[in-house]
């Protein structure tokens, strides 16, 4: 398999964002950027079908996570790492939802995880609650709700941008409670937590120019000695892939790309053998 890298874009918009890709976002975006046609992409939390509140079998399922098949990765922003997966980490460890509240504190990142489902992303603001994007809407909930009887842990480290203070991120959270549908500005839970952390207009919808490179690369480690990369032209193209990958989890992953390669080898086969026969 080796370091093979597949260039993959996944174009979303209609017309390219005229805004600067870099810095804060002062005030917070009151209105749609100029020049942008947004087509909102829903992701992982519209396919999760659950009830709001947790049931027997989902506390059952509290119990008994395993992370042996997530994927450890690492993303980088040309050659600077913006974000590392690695399981060893004693960070890693999930908790049942009302384990979780004793460890957290405001402004913190949660992650609540479940085989077969994707990470869905909170803030903590407090007294208990969260702040996160579900099913199209930004909500204000118990912890112990938003977790759906999933497992959480505390994801603060993940990202390794500059944190903003606890204060200014429930104040981005709680600024953002009741919007919804064509409003949003992020793709899924994830993008939109990180957001509130971290104030990067690069988790935002459009919030880069598409230029036609690649900055953005998704190392996926397999072991040691076995990776591969996946470019990206923006950086919620990217968390989307990556995602899809937690979703899936990593024997999947592995299966996909050995697919792809196997398809990839026989193509080349046979396109040789056809040159071969029409220069004969």
């Amino acid at each position: 398999m080796g370091n093979q890298v597949e260039k993959l874009t996944h174009l979303s918009y209609d017309n390219v964002p005229t805004a600067d890709p870099n810095g804060f976002d002062p005030e917070d975006d009151l209105g749609p950027r100029i020049g942008v046609s947004y087509i909102f992409s829903n992701d992982d939390d519209e396919q999760d079908e659950r009830i709001e509140e947790p049931d027997k079998d989902q506390n059952e399922e509290e119990k008994q996570y395993d992370n042996s098949n997530e994927l450890e990765c690492v993303v980088y922003y040309r050659d600077e790492s913006v974000y590392e997966k690695t399981l060893k980490h004693s960070d890693m460890i999930t908790y049942t939802s009302d384990n979780l509240l004793k460890k957290c504190k405001t402004g913190d990142l949660v992650e609540f995880v479940s085989t077969g489902q994707y990470p869905h992303w909170a803030v903590y603001v407090g007294d208990f609650q969260v702040v996160h994007l579900h099913r199209a809407e930004i909500k204000n909930s118990l912890l112990t709700v938003a977790s759906q009887g999933r497992r959480g842990r505390i994801v603060n480290e993940l990202y390794k941008f500059r944190a903003l203070p606890p204060e200014v991120v429930v104040q981005h959270a709680m600024g953002q409670v009741g919007v919804r549908d064509g409003e949003l500005y992020w793709r899924n839970s994830e993008c939109f937590a990180a957001w509130c952390k971290f104030g990067k207009r690069e988790f935002k919808i459009g919030g880069e120019l598409r230029i036609g490179k690649q900055p953005y690369r998704l190392k996926l480690l397999f072991s040691e000695k076995k990776s591969h990369v996946l470019e990206f032209q923006s950086f919620d193209d990217l968390i989307m892939e990556k995602r899809r990958n937690d979703q899936i989890g990593k024997d999947a992953v592995i299966q996909e790309l050995a697919n792809h390669l196997n398809s990839s080898d026989a193509e080349i086969k046979e396109e040789r053998h056809h040159n071969a026969n029409r220069a004969q």
